[in-house]
């Protein structure tokens, strides 16, 4: 069980190290507060989404730039999968290396050193435009991200309330999902042959220091949680597995390989970012009518509609003429089904765990959501270089056609969770790292089984 604190001045917290120590003294002013003071626990909070909002405008920008160019390039579709599928891959690995470094330097000194690098290597995927140096970039640049992830995660929880968690996990994922769906509105900012916007990145992201090394006073405890078994939970919540595990393979094929789709059928460049952002904004829009719905009715139901609704919208698509209006629209429901299905998986896997289970069980639902992105970059680019283009579409259809299968496999053979049995919904990210999970309100059950009001956080 982790700790949760709220937020304590800066001379009654001690430093963990001497590294800690230095770059506390190095965020002091004369007057032993930081450059820019934290006056309350909101400016600390906003200060952190504001560096996450940066970093993840540019971080939206950077894939769709790639996916766009690898296409102009004349780079192989199943190569260009290998370079988004990169991106995943290096997320998987990259929180491990930043709860090592956390420990040695220090939360300040790893947010700015990963967010330096990730800014390098963009400039790096401008100089050297070939498949190797793209794969490898994009490998670093998913594991910056997952650091920078887990550290401002570790602040957000640090700052958060039992009262507050929720409304935190709300905001982070709009900052999250709306971070990424400007990012590729930029894509008109300038011509996408030329070097302007790998630039335009790697500024966002070097900018993104600026709010988080000024404000931040204080290192938080570092609350990493330990994963339980996957085997263990094969037993106890195997729709919650198999459903993480597909729910990452749709959404990784659809942020991986939706703008090496749209350069493929030469949509305008004004068409194209309205057709790669479209599904944020979905996920914005239905994300909250979507867990009411599941916190008012039984959730693993809802958790098959929105499964078939995840395979069914690709089908739309596939029946409007791809440079109309209506792909765009089609694009907003994908979206708007495909995201919220991962938040109701985590609430329904939930529904089946002790309080104290939740944080472990989240860790590894995260984790088997990102092997999954790794693995549908991978299959809707094999199916796009020898089929053709729309099999982007069919690739994610086949994906929530086989979970949604699967679920109603288990609505037909295994009694659901009595309705209020059910914990409250809350919307999970799916590209957050297992840090998050900590943010999610624990509550226990009563004697007859239904959760209370008391969250046991601590």
């Amino acid at each position: 069980m982790t700790t949760d604190v709220t937020r304590r001045p800066q001379a009654s917290t001690p430093p963990n190290s001497a590294a800690e120590a230095a770059t506390a003294q190095e965020l002091e002013g004369v007057a032993g507060q930081p450059w820019l003071a934290t006056t309350s626990v909101a400016a600390a909070t906003w200060a952190l989404f504001l560096g996450l909002g940066l970093v993840m405008i540019g971080n939206g920008l950077n894939g769709s730039v790639l996916g766009v160019r690898s296409d102009a390039e004349g780079f192989d579709v199943t190569v260009t999968g290998i370079i988004m599928a990169a991106y995943f891959a290096g997320f998987l690995a990259g929180t491990s290396y930043t709860e090592h470094a956390l420990r040695q330097v220090g939360h300040i000194r790893v947010f700015a050193a990963l967010a330096s690098l990730a800014s390098t290597v963009v400039l790096v995927q401008a100089l050297a435009v070939n498949p190797v140096s793209w794969a490898t970039t994009r490998f670093v640049f998913g594991g910056c991200m997952a650091g920078l992830y887990v550290v401002v995660e570790s602040w957000l929880n640090d700052l958060a309330t039992n009262k507050t968690r929720g409304r935190l996990l709300s905001v982070y994922m709009i900052v999250t999902m709306g971070g990424a769906a400007a990012g590729q509105m930029l894509l008109n900012v300038r011509d996408q042959s030329g070097f302007a916007l790998f630039i335009l990145v790697s500024v966002l992201v070097s900018l993104s220091l600026v709010p988080v090394t000024l404000s931040a006073s204080s290192a938080p405890p570092l609350a990493i949680p330990d994963a339980i078994g996957f085997a263990q939970l094969k037993k106890k919540i195997p729709t919650g597995l198999a459903s993480s595990f597909f729910s990452g393979a749709g959404a990784g094929a659809l942020m991986g390989m939706s703008a090496v789709y749209a350069s493929q059928v030469n949509l305008p460049s004004g068409q194209l970012s309205l057709f790669i952002a479209a599904p944020m904004v979905g996920a914005l829009i239905f994300q909250w009518p979507i867990g009411w719905l599941s916190d008012r009715v039984p959730r693993r139901g809802v958790l098959f509609g929105v499964g078939v609704a995840s395979a069914v919208t690709p089908l739309f698509a596939l029946a409007v003429a791809e440079s109309s209006q209506l792909a765009i629209v089609a694009m907003f429901l994908m979206g708007g089904a495909m995201f919220p299905f991962y938040s109701l998986t985590v609430a329904y896997s939930n529904d089946w765990l002790y309080a104290e289970e939740i944080l472990g069980a989240s860790g590894t639902l995260v984790r088997v959501n990102g092997a999954g992105a790794v693995i549908g970059p991978l299959i809707a680019a094999t199916l796009m270089s020898t089929i053709g283009p729309r099999m982007f579409f069919w690739s994610i259809t086949g994906f929530f056609t086989t979970i949604s299968m699967f679920i109603l496999y288990r609505i037909v053979s295994k009694d659901g969770m009595p309705q209020e049995r059910q914990r409250r919904w809350v919307p999970f990210p799916a590209r957050a790292s297992s840090v998050a999970a900590n943010l999610i309100p624990r509550r226990r059950r009563n004697e007859e089984g239904v959760p209370t009001g008391k969250v046991v956080n601590r």
